[in-house]
């Protein structure tokens, strides 16, 4: 691993916990056991290390994405690979890294949001395409409408004022948005299938 590469899992590690706004340089340096002059000659500034971080973790999403498209025999599982993929992605994030992207990194929340229109909402209009021509997925859904909501739904899930974290787990809200999403979609045998799955992966 690199020096550039352990700084921004170092930051990962830290921002994933207690969120951007509230970790400084001096606290990346010290968890790598590293001086900030150090992280200085890689970094400009925090700004500059989360833009870093962000374009790192998405990517590494659109790869995972794809790969689990590549070994899914049909929508179906797809979906419930996601899932799986998901629980483990949401159970590690702070809620409050959402809201300091969006409000101290524009920079980052862009390239996030551009993500999001260019690539998550094409792959989920191919996926419900795709279902509709395996008789899994209803075919009276507006595909354009649907994918667009699934997409922004997580961030709603991830929306501290609506679902308060003293309150609410927030993979349980994002798992919760997914089930009723993936029931919502489905035809009967499609709802068929994706109980064989649910049921398979519970075992």
């Amino acid at each position: 691993m690199s020096q550039t590469e352990r700084i921004i899992k170092g930051a990962e590690d830290l921002f994933l916990t207690s969120g951007i706004r509230s970790i400084t340089m001096d606290d990346i340096a010290r968890h790598l056991g590293m001086s900030k002059k150090t992280i200085y000659q890689f970094f400009r500034d925090k700004n500059e290390l989360v833009v870093a971080l962000t374009k790192k973790k998405l990517q590494e999403d659109e790869d995972q994405i794809n790969e689990i498209e590549a070994k899914s025999n049909n929508v179906i599982e797809e979906m419930i690979n996601t899932t799986k993929c998901s629980e483990e992605i949401f159970s590690r994030i702070n809620p409050v890294v959402i809201h300091d992207l969006q409000k101290y990194h524009p920079e980052a929340w862009t390239d996030f949001q551009n993500f999001k229109a260019d690539f998550l909402i094409q792959k989920m209009e191919q996926l419900l395409t795709k279902g509709m021509a395996q008789g899994y997925i209803r075919k009276d859904i507006d595909v354009k409408i649907i994918a667009r909501m699934r997409v922004n739904q997580v961030e709603l899930g991830f929306n501290t004022s609506i679902f308060p974290v003293s309150e609410f787990s927030p993979w349980k809200v994002q798992v919760q948005f997914l089930d009723h999403f993936n029931y919502g979609i489905c035809t009967l045998e499609g709802y068929k299938l994706l109980d064989e799955y649910k049921k398979k992966n519970n075992e």
